[in-house]
Formats: C-alpha cells, structure tokens, sequence
C-alpha cells in the first residue's frame, strides 16, 4: 500500500514533454524476478513506456514523455540504488 500511494504522488508530479530515452545503471537488481518487479513499478506510473531492464549489466533503459527525474524516484520507491 506503502508503494501505491508514493507511485500515486510521483505520478501527480510528473512533468511531460516529448519521448526520451534515459539509460540507467541500477546495481540493485539481483535477477529476473527484482527486474520484472521494477518494471511493473515503471510501468503503473507510465503505461505507455518502453521499458527494457538488462539484468547482466544491470542498467534500466526507458523511452517515455516522463522526466528524468520520476524514472529516479520510481526506481528509487521500488526499493533500488541508481548508481
């Protein structure tokens, strides 16, 4: 529930402009099921992203209209380190 009502304020704080694609290196991620958690956590604040997580080499890449700064917080909210 925790989860919810942050994704729910991150969401409200999101600042849109054109699609961007923003690459992230998450060392945090420890497998498959960490990768499929964050990306369901990505993708109820932002339905329509493109999201693609590389569990070897642990980077996050994104391509939606949100900010920067929100994929951050989602991350972050999910329970993971950006590096």
């Amino acid at each position: 529930m925790k989860n919810r009502i942050l994704i729910t304020k991150i969401r409200l704080n999101v600042i849109y402009r054109g699609n961007m694609a923003l690459k992230l290196t998450v060392p945090t991620i420890s497998g498959p099921e960490s990768a499929q958690n964050l990306k369901e956590t990505i993708l109820t604040s932002e339905p329509d992203a493109k999201v693609e997580i590389d569990t070897v080499t642990k980077t996050v890449t994104v391509d939606a209209k949100a900010s920067e700064e929100t994929f951050k917080q989602l991350i972050t909210a999910a329970g993971h380190k950006i590096a």
